[in-house]
């Protein structure tokens, strides 16, 4: 193409755009603008870099904390709870607390008809009465035995005197061999009534124990018995065992029967509460008792309470179950086993902890607890 055309040459001219001219900024001072490229630049830049920082904090922030926590959610806050039954057996007359009600150790929670173990108790003193009587009757036949044999001696000695009378009568012929043989006859009744009597004396000295009247059997199984009957009406006011608040209360209806050894109302024990995480045997290799822990309940999102691992259980979950694993036979299948960890909870948590809330936890494996003596000896032993 020529360069004399001018059609070209003016058609390439016009289709050309024109430069666009430099962008201007005010200037604050002077009131004149100045370019704003390097300004838009610095953005750019900025933004560039900071998107590589932000992802490099964030793996180092990993890095840091990765193998540091060991967590589960199989976890749930347990308090010891003491469950509470009646001793002996009758109808409920009153009940003196309520559901959720806070108790202290020794109140009163609720009365069991006392009529009848009065009753025994009355019989019981008549049963102590009866054997003092009892007894006071021994002691005295005891005396009478001894006056017994007193006497039977005396008579054998006098009935063996006559009788070597009418011996020596009869040989000289001055008797009659029929009064002779009564005089005989005479000493054997003395001697079997002193054998009689000494046999009587025995048996009531046999009867009576060694010592004061408060020892002998009879007085003291009657006494037994009114202790018992004492404590049997002791036991128709059921008391609380321990301070918690009471639960279960729907059993515990007036007129309703009591029944010994059968629980009726449950006293849950606030004091002792506790988180108990159930984890993995595979998380358990540097975890150790008082190693720092952090709780986190589903219940109160956003609390979190501090804690340390107060003990790890001796056995897994499945070892304790009503029905363990038989890993002896052919359908043995390898399953990851999980233990139980008490988590203590330090301080005052600052909501209520309900027996059974499920929680989170993570333990601080970074931080190695000096072991204690017991656990040393046990190393020591291994």
């Amino acid at each position: 193409m020529s360069e004399a055309d001018p059609k070209i040459s003016k058609t390439d001219s016009e289709a050309a755009p024109a430069p666009a001219p430099a962008a201007v900024a005010p200037n604050a001072a002077t009131g004149a603008t100045a370019p704003a490229g390097p300004k838009r630049a610095w953005r750019r830049w900025a933004l560039m870099l900071s998107v590589p920082l932000v992802l490099l904090l964030v793996g180092g922030y990993f890095w840091l904390t990765s193998g540091r926590y060991v967590s589960t959610d199989n976890a749930y806050v347990q308090q010891d709870m003491v469950p509470v039954a009646s001793q002996v057996n009758g109808p409920i007359v009153e009940v003196l607390v309520h559901e959720n009600q806070f108790v202290r150790r020794g109140d009163v929670l609720f009365r069991i008809d006392p009529q009848p173990y009065r009753i025994a108790l009355a019989q019981a003193e008549a049963q102590i009465a009866g054997a003092q009587v009892q007894v006071n009757r021994t002691m005295t036949e005891t005396a009478e035995s001894v006056v017994d044999i007193t006497g039977a001696e005396r008579n054998l000695d006098f009935t063996q005197r006559n009788f070597e009378r009418y011996a020596a009568l009869m040989s000289r012929g001055f008797t009659t061999r029929v009064q002779y043989d009564q005089a005989r006859h005479a000493v054997d009744e003395a001697r079997e009534r002193l054998a009689n009597a000494r046999a009587e004396a025995a048996t009531a000295r046999a009867a009576i124990a060694p010592g004061p009247v408060s020892n002998q059997p009879a007085l003291q199984a009657a006494q037994v018995a009114r202790q018992q009957a004492l404590l049997n009406l002791s036991r128709t006011e059921v008391r609380a065992p321990a301070d918690g608040y009471i639960s279960q209360t729907e059993r515990l209806q007036v007129g309703g029967a009591a029944v010994g050894g059968v629980p009726l109302v449950t006293i849950v024990r606030s004091a002792t509460t506790y988180v108990e995480a159930n984890y993995k045997e595979t998380d358990l290799a540097d975890m150790f008792v008082g190693q720092p822990a952090e709780i986190e309940l589903d219940a109160y999102p956003g609390v979190e309470i501090r804690g340390h691992v107060e003990s790890i259980g001796r056995g897994t979950g499945s070892q304790f179950s009503l029905l363990p694993a038989q890993n002896a036979n052919g359908n043995w299948v390898k399953v990851t086993q999980r233990v139980p960890v008490r988590i203590a909870i330090d301080g005052d948590p600052g909501r209520p902890m309900i027996a059974g809330l499920s929680a989170n936890v993570w333990v601080d494996i970074r931080q190695r607890p000096p072991q204690r003596p017991q656990q040393s000896a046990a190393a020591q032993h291994r």
